[in-house]
């Protein structure tokens, strides 16, 4: 890792602090919450809170972001009043920048492009002097619509089975089942399986019995990053009823 010697320029004074709940207005951009976590979806544009208080001119000075738990750890480096860009992780090539307009009054936020879920983690921005640091947690989530689907018949258990499955989802999402008057069903534990990226799959049934009515939902939800995706299936009253019968 290349040492530069301008690092030692930095202001005694300056400290690192997050931006919070500052607004800056892109197009797909997530902003912080009082947990310093930021989330996105894949494609999203994100910016990642910095700034140094007291505001002072940080142009002549190193500015570092990194993530600890890559190597190279360097995700975007301003030095000698220009981006420094040898030293960065390839997987952010062509997708940081600063707000070089900024940088006068103690903003160094860095926007991430085109997020992906490799993007996922932990990053840090640092004083390389006094070493001080903030971090701040980048959780990419994705989510997508369930199939829900009529199986067959449990004999066993004198109902009909339903079937309902999405793909493509991150953080672990949950499923269930909900009745036509809203209310959850006991069904077996979900299934769950994970691609070489982490995301994942998850799929469950459900057995309906004479005591419900004949429209059901599968919802699939992920709290962390708000996401809920949801179908119906409406099961014939000619079914149910031969079935019974």
């Amino acid at each position: 890792i290349k040492q530069h010697p301008v690092w030692e320029s930095w202001c005694e004074s300056a400290r690192y602090f997050p931006e919070g709940l500052v607004s800056h207005h892109y197009e797909g951009q997530q902003e912080a919450d009082s947990s310093q976590t930021i989330r996105a979806m894949p494609g999203d544009d994100v910016v990642l809170p910095c700034h140094v208080d007291p505001p002072q001119d940080l142009s002549q000075f190193t500015v570092e972001w990194g993530r600890p738990d890559l190597k190279p750890r360097f995700v975007h480096v301003w030095h000698n009043q220009k981006e420094y860009l040898a030293d960065q992780n390839k997987v952010f090539k062509g997708r940081t920048s600063l707000f070089n307009d900024k940088l006068k009054d103690g903003n160094f936020s860095l926007k991430l492009s085109d997020v992906r879920h490799s993007d996922n983690g932990r990053y840090r921005c640092y004083n390389p002097k006094e070493k001080t640091e903030y971090f701040i947690q980048l959780l990419v989530g994705s989510a997508s619509s369930p199939g829900a689907s009529l199986s067959g018949l449990d004999v066993s258990s004198s109902g009909v089975m339903l079937d309902c499955s999405a793909a493509g989802w991150y953080p672990e999402p949950e499923m269930f089942w909900l009745d036509g008057d809203g209310n959850i069903m006991s069904a077996g534990a979900a299934e769950k399986s994970t691609d070489p990226d982490g995301v994942y799959t998850v799929s469950s049934r459900v057995t309906v019995e004479k005591r419900n009515n004949n429209n059901f939902t599968c919802r699939v939800q992920q709290r962390d990053i708000n996401q809920s995706r949801e179908t119906h299936i409406h099961v014939p009253v000619f079914i149910i009823q031969q079935h019974f019968d």
